[in-house]
């Protein structure tokens, strides 16, 4: 393994743990605040021990959150000096808000968790609600700082140097909000849809009934949001990149020929040296549809740009036909669920629908991963779209491939401790967080 190919491998293995970790912090204290408000509506006390629980699981995932956020931080000066000399002045302020954000959420985390019958009752909810908050502020942040990457702006770049910086220009650049509204939706999505169906899970080995039951309620409530709104929130962003990187949603569909009414693509493999797709789906007049709201737009492809510009054709289509055949499954999920909610409320207790949240536990997770895939392996070969290439930016220091092995080793080990430490809190249950247990002494109501 060459350096380059190493910093990039490191980087995405990080990156690749580091999201899953960040979304569940995003996301896990809002279904935690919403229980803890239920608690407070009907007094009743299974929905105290369910914020309890999960209570345990944010502070988990928060501590798992810092230590890899900061592994990322170090690994952006150390991987990339070249990007971070003339990128840190320009895109640093979404970095530093970041900082106070995870303050915030830190403050705001342990206010909540030693607050119990300690603080006014609705005080106390708002620390849990405020994590919340400041954890998506964080995510918001960094997704920011993406963008920048993707749609590089606040600075004028004249023979080589950065001038006329303006921070808050680059922080809001025209990538932004596309991208920070498609990730928060993705991470509410896959969140809900990996707590609901371990809660799925544990209903089907019918024990805690009560308890897990309403937490796959509060959990696959959340994940309906997510699942439908992420068609809008995808829509909103495919059309930002067909503005911004042609070359990204040319890519993404394995579009070679600039055509008017182009077809959307389904499937299909890339033959990148023939510039053709084979045993693809087309849908006629469709993408020009989504990316101009116009059957007879036209849409650029790849042959229109220069060979050395093309991002790896394959990895880009194949991930982001991924991405919507499993947002696709859990939308019709989300809709089974819906329509049982209203009119066939036997299906809720049948266990092929259980059975059916319990295999789609990953589906969130595997969507987002292959959307990032697109996001970052689609702007290559650039590190700042149209500005610095990759290769430019990478660090001279050899050996960069035992920092890969060494780090993956790191981000193992995390995710294994994590999931010991989530087990251990779900066989906690009974004794510490379910009062309807004859196993629940009265004596843990307050730890």
């Amino acid at each position: 393994m060459d350096d380059f190919l190493a910093a990039r491998a490191q980087m995405a293995m990080s990156l690749g743990f580091h999201i899953i970790f960040s979304c569940v912090g995003m996301v896990m204290p809002f279904l935690m605040a919403f229980a803890h408000w239920k608690y407070l509506k009907t007094k009743n006390e299974v929905y105290k021990g369910l914020t309890k629980a999960w209570s345990k699981g944010v502070a988990i995932l928060f501590a798992t959150g810092a230590v890899s956020g900061t592994m990322l931080s170090f690994e952006l000066g150390l991987l990339w000096p070249q990007f971070m000399k003339h990128a840190g002045p320009i895109f640093g302020m979404p970095f530093s808000l970041e900082g106070t954000a995870f303050f915030i959420e830190a403050i705001a985390i342990g206010f909540f968790l030693y607050g119990w019958d300690k603080f006014n009752k609705w005080f106390h909810w708002f620390c849990g609600f405020l994590v919340g908050l400041s954890g998506l502020a964080s995510g918001i942040l960094v997704v920011a700082a993406n963008a920048w990457m993707n749609s590089p702006a606040g600075f004028d770049y004249v023979d080589g140097q950065y001038l006329n910086i303006d921070p808050i220009k680059a922080m809001f650049n025209d990538a932004w909000f596309p991208q920070a509204l498609h990730m928060t939706v993705a991470a509410f999505c896959a969140t809900g849809f990996a707590v609901a169906g371990v809660h799925a899970y544990l209903i089907m080995r019918k024990k805690n009934v009560e308890f897990h039951t309403k937490a796959f309620k509060i959990a696959a409530g959340f994940a309906l949001i997510g699942a439908f709104g992420a068609p809008l929130s995808g829509d909103v962003a495919a059309k930002s990149v067909a503005k911004r990187q042609p070359i990204k949603l040319a890519a993404m569909e394995a579009h070679f020929e600039t055509e008017k009414g182009a077809s959307f693509v389904i499937g299909g493999i890339p033959d990148e040296k023939r510039e053709e797709i084979k045993y693809a789906v087309k849908v006629p007049k469709v993408l020009s549809f989504l990316v101009a709201n116009d059957f007879n737009a036209e849409v650029k492809g790849l042959k229109d740009f220069p060979r050395d510009e093309w991002p790896p054709i394959a990895v880009v289509h194949y991930a982001f036909q991924i991405m919507i055949f499993f947002g696709v499954v859990m939308i019709m999920i989300g809709m089974v669920y819906l329509y049982a909610t209203y009119f066939k409320k036997e299906w809720l207790t049948k266990n092929w629908l259980l059975k059916t949240f319990l295999f789609a536990t990953p589906f969130g997770y595997i969507a987002l991963e292959a959307g990032w895939t697109v996001t970052e392996v689609g702007r290559q070969p650039w590190i700042i779209y149209g500005i610095m290439r990759t290769a430019d930016a990478v660090t001279p220091m050899p050996g960069i491939q035992y920092s890969f092995y060494f780090f993956t080793a790191i981000f193992v080990s995390l995710s294994l401790i994590i999931v010991f430490l989530l087990r251990r809190q779900i066989q906690m249950v009974p004794r510490l967080y379910d009062p309807t247990d004859a196993q629940f002494n009265p004596k843990n109501k307050k730890s």
